[in-house]
């Protein structure tokens, strides 16, 4: 019987592969809005990272997620996400 593979993704924060099902999707949408997809199912271009708030830290600090999105992400988002990460 064959093993089930499991997709791994890479932390945009820490840059360690893990399985997608540790980490959290940043989504950003079709019209350009930019959060967390805690379910990792809405549409629209994806970049992960773990739940700890020091990573998600790490990869606002090398703007990471500006250069996943080819965007520029204003700072109230940032705090937004980070309300959410230390809410959920």
């Amino acid at each position: 019987m064959q093993t089930k593979r499991i997709p791994l993704r890479k932390c945009t924060g820490c840059g360690e592969m893990k399985p997608k099902k540790e980490l959290v999707r940043v989504v950003k949408g079709p019209d350009g809005d930019i959060s967390l997809d805690l379910t990792g199912k809405k549409a629209g271009r994806g970049a992960y990272v773990c739940p700890d708030p020091l990573c998600l830290q790490e990869a606002r600090k090398a703007r990471r997620f500006e250069k996943a999105f080819s965007c520029r992400i204003p700072e109230q988002v940032y705090v937004q996400m980070e309300e959410e990460l230390q809410n959920q």
